[in-house]
């Protein structure tokens, strides 16, 4: 397609982007500044206060000096979590507490007492397994499993609740004015509560690496900040974001994740206002969890970790594994799995800011089609709408959009529209004035509607915060009142951190007021999660509850992940960008955002030829898969920069497709247990060091190793092969390496280090359609790499890929294959499931058979056991066996053979002749074998 001209727009005056020097650091802001340099509180349990509750224990504290008298509420639960919750004791009006993020009260354990004194009361639960000690004075708790102190809540005694006060009556501008009163440039944050800030310290003992806290364009494992800047956790629209730094972006998820060989612990601070954390790393003597002075033995690591919020309550939920798979499933439980995407959203979106007209967005999807490329969703931002008012489409440039749609859908493709959530001051606009006139905008101070700058000029923004409200937007996606719109229209969540480019650090004052009366300072990162909530609520009330939503948010906070998709905002065309995007995605995974991406090729720059195919290779290789860009640069279609570069990114694309089979099966893991797809490789190998600090590569679920090219003109890469008992697989060349190396893995401009996994089974589709619902049609391809023991398993999920129907009807399929003493099975992977699927198996690979076989005999229920022609490759040790025709709902089985050996047992290494045959077909292999082996053979 030839390029289409366009206006070039200078990015750097656009509001938006005008400077981060806009945004605050941690000494900027006054209520981190009281509590770093205000005095360690010495709060005092009252033990007498005591009361064991079928939810836990609840304690009376005190500070001697301020008198304030707090109350603590321990919760622990059947799932091995501890929560922890403070508040004030009698405060003169209810604190702020998070809604909507956790899905359900956790089932409490009832505690008892194990021992008590007058220092302290050690309480139990889980057959004793697991103990909480409340010390009197000063005040800490520590929480220990199987007798040793894994956490110890207020270590450092950094305990801190400012009470609520009634205003004074008039603002003064000495020290106590300040506190209720804070200006930042231009800008004057009147504290309708006075200053409410909350804090505490924790201890991990025995830990010195910590993971998460995202969003921040830093490595995986997160830095010590002593010397520095503490992590900031405030949802902010940060355009082109410094690289390696702890400033806030788009999202927040409060989790901490620790881990050592022998446990994963996680730290869940539950809270919505800007908060702070600092890590700290460190050696230290041990504690054994029973009485003081503390017991010395070797010494250990030990991570403190602060956190300081600006308002709310203390509430902390500690996760204690033991493993990283029961930490995933232990946060999952508490605050929603991934929702399971429709198959589409797993294939590659192509969008860039903007497209056009209609006959552009034509022109893009036959150019796929045209160059052999798949896709399944095309994008317009807020160019396709009347003057920026979302719901509208511009009648000049999108004159028919549900034809459109249409046009796209008889191609099995996907339309995806933007929806801010700013709203276009306008008498003449129904939308704008049913918002008004329904009171579903945020407030100002002073009781009138709150007003702030973005794209469309001066807008009202939407309260999300009210169920009211979020039921209205809801609504709004409805066909008859979304004119033009489509089932096959999917939508886009940007600009809601919210973005205000007038505000104070471009967002929303944090004395705006919403729903219940609560300010903007109290629910800030929650904003954009409830606009996610609303329109994925709106696209399933738009199929009548039967069609999963697809809805991709920029802003998100713990739970989002129940919602849809996000990805890493507004990137730039370079190496580091592309380098950063991968510890990036890892943060988010581990910390339950497991439907992630990076803009491919960057937002805003134009990328160099190698760069765009080393970022479709690395991006086709993770979870969200979208090509986007900013107005103003090049296009960058896949086929605009000669046959070489559309060859390489045809090429990464098709294997995306292959792998949806893989992929898929990933996400429904994700969905029922909260593993992601996308993991750190100390998940997998837990007890490998080596593996604890490396971000640069990763696995794909338990069974790929992936290890993508982010430098420019590389030749070859170093790449981390964990476990010295595994086996690993080139996937391109089949060769096996064993574990426990550092491999040098020679590359080309169409090649990226993938490796199998001894010991799993990988299914692929045989081709790659034009878009998923053709993938979804083709034959299946079975790769089975053996480990060192000559065993691999590995799991296929199968639905219709985009109803509710796998739910609410049992409707899907989940099949397991298991290679062991040479025969691979099919089976049933769960005991639920009645899908009517008809994928089949076409091929079947094994790879790290020690010798070639010699026959391969099928056997499928309820028909008559046949052999199978079959390809073996010397070089590599694989058997291929082609042209079946096995139904994956079948039951099945392949059995591997090759010598015969007294009594029909096994004599090679990998030769397995079963017992189970009827006899005319054991007499029949026995003949063959003795003949090709010129044996002599005595029919009995």
């Amino acid at each position: 397609m030839a390029e289409v001209s366009q206006p070039v727009v200078n990015v750097s005056v656009i509001p938006e982007y005008e400077g981060k020097e806009e945004f605050k650091k941690s000494e900027n802001v006054a209520f981190y500044r009281r509590q770093i340099q205000g005095p360690n509180l010495h709060h005092r349990v009252l033990l007498d206060t005591m009361v064991l509750t079928e939810k836990g224990a609840r304690f009376e504290l005190l500070e001697p000096d301020t008198q304030a008298a707090l109350l603590l509420c321990v919760s622990p639960c059947k799932n091995d979590t501890v929560r922890i919750l403070i508040d004030e004791l009698q405060p003169i009006k209810a604190r702020y507490r998070v809604p909507d993020v956790l899905t359900g009260e956790p089932q409490c354990a009832q505690l008892r007492v194990e021992r008590q004194s007058k220092d302290s009361v050690t309480l139990s639960w889980s057959a004793g397994r697991h103990q909480v000690c409340v010390w009197r004075f000063p005040f800490r708790l520590e929480i220990l499993c199987e007798d040793k102190v894994m956490v110890t809540f207020n270590s450092k005694g950094k305990l801190w609740l400012e009470t609520l006060q009634d205003p004074p009556s008039e603002l003064q501008d000495d020290h106590t004015g300040s506190l209720w009163k804070e200006t930042f440039r231009q800008f004057e944050d009147i504290k309708a509560n006075g200053p409410s800030s909350i804090g505490s310290d924790l201890c991990l003992h025995g830990f010195s690496h910590v993971y998460g806290l995202p969003e921040h364009a830093d490595g995986l494992q997160l830095r010590d900040t002593r010397d520095g800047d503490p992590y900031r956790l405030y949802n902010l629209d940060v355009f082109a974001y410094d690289l390696y730094s702890r400033l806030g972006l788009y999202g927040s998820v409060p989790l901490l994740v620790a881990h050592k060989p022998d446990r994963t612990l996680g730290v869940f601070w539950l809270n919505a206002s800007e908060t702070f954390v600092h890590v700290g790393y460190s050696m230290s003597a041990p504690r054994d969890g029973q009485t003081p002075p503390l017991k010395t033995r070797l010494v250990e690591p030990q991570t403190d970790v602060h956190w300081l919020s600006e308002s709310g309550v203390i509430d902390c939920v500690v996760l204690l594994g033991p493993g990283p798979q029961q930490l995933f499933t232990q946060y999952a439980q508490l605050t929603g799995y991934q929702a399971l995407p429709p198959l589409f959203a797993l294939g590659y979106h192509q969008s860039r800011w903007n497209y056009n007209d209609e006959a552009d967005v034509k022109a893009v999807d036959a150019g796929f089609d045209r160059h052999d490329i798949p896709y399944d969703v095309i994008w317009l931002d807020i160019e396709h709408t009347e003057g920026k008012r979302y719901f509208t489409w511009d009648s000049a440039l999108f004159p028919e959009p549900a034809n459109l749609q249409r046009h796209l859908e008889e191609r099995k493709r996907k339309l995806v529209v933007i929806t801010d959530p700013h709203i276009k001051i306008d008498p003449g606009w129904w939308l704008s004035n049913e918002a008004r006139d329904g009171g579903h905008f945020v407030k100002n101070r002073d009781g009138q509607n709150y007003e702030g700058s973005c794209w469309p000029g001066n807008s009202n923004y939407l309260d999300f915060s009210s169920p009211d409200t979020r039921a209205w937007y809801s609504r709004c996606f409805s066909l008859d009142k979304y004119k033009g719109s489509t089932p096959s229209l999917f939508v886009w969540n940007d600009m809601n951190e919210p973005s205000v480019f007038d505000g104070p650090e471009q967002t929303m004052p944090k004395d705006a007021v919403h729903y219940g009366g609560w300010e903007h300072r109290e629910l800030h990162n929650l904003y954009g999660f409830y606009q996610h909530m609303a329109t994925a609520d709106g696209l399933i009330t738009r199929s009548g509850g039967s069609e999963r939503p697809f809805v991709l948010s920029r802003s998100f906070f713990a739970g989002s992940q129940r919602l849809g998709a996000v990805w890493t905002g507004d990137n730039v065309a370079s190496w580091k960008y592309l380098s950063i995007s991968i510890p990036m995605l890892l943060s988010l995974s581990v910390t339950g955002i497991a439907f992630c991406g990076a803009d491919v090729g960057g937002f805003v720059q134009d990328p160099e030829p190698e760069l765009l195919v080393r970022w479709y290779q690395a991006a086709a290789l993770q979870p969200f898969f979208r090509g986007h860009s900013a107005k103003g640069t090049k296009r960058r279609e896949p086929w605009l920069f000669g046959e070489k570069v559309t060859a390489a990114i045809r090429t990464a694309i098709q294997q995306r497709y292959c792998l949806l089979p893989y992929w898929y099966s990933l996400f429904h893991l994700a969905h029922t247990s909260g593993l992601p797809p996308l993991r750190p490789l100390w998940v997998e190998f837990p007890g490998e060091q080596s593996t604890f600090a490396v971000d640069h590569q990763y696995m794909i679920g338990g069974a790929l190793l992936v290890s993508p090219v982010t430098k420019p003109r590389v030749q070859e890469v170093r790449v981390l092969l964990p476990g010295s008992g595994e086996v690993w697989y080139d996937v391109h060349t089949a060769k096996a390496h064993k574990g426990g190396q550092t491999l040098s893995v020679p590359v080309t401009l169409d090649t990226v280090p993938v490796f199998q996994r001894g010991g799993s089974v990988v299914c692929r589709s045989t081709g790659s359609g034009s878009c998923t619902a053709e993938q979804q049609q083709l034959p299946l391809s079975i790769t089975a790499a053996l480990n060192s023991e000559g065993l691999a398993d590995g799991e296929l999920y199968l639905d219709d890929g985009h109803s509710f129907g796998y739910r609410d009807r049992k409707a899907f399929c989940l099949r397991r294959f298991s290679l062991l003493s040479g025969r691979l099975l099919c089976r049933p992977g769960s005991e639920e499931g009645t899908f009517a699927c008809g994928a089949v198996v076409q091929s079947v690979s094994v790879l790290g058979l020690r010798s070639k076989p010699s026959t391969v005999v099928l056997h499928v229920s309820g028909a008559k056991d046949s052999f199978a022609a079959f390809e073996w490759t010397e070089t590599c040790c694989m058997l291929t066996v082609n042209k079946l025709k096995l139904r994956v709902a079948m039951d099945w089985e392949m059995e591997i053979h090759e010598e015969l050996g007294p009594k029909g047992r096994h004599v090679g290494p990998n030769l397995f002749v079963p017992l189970t045959f009827d006899r005319s077909l054991r007499l029949t292999l026995a003949v063959y074998w003795c003949t090709s082996m010129n044996l002599h053979f005595a029919k009995r």
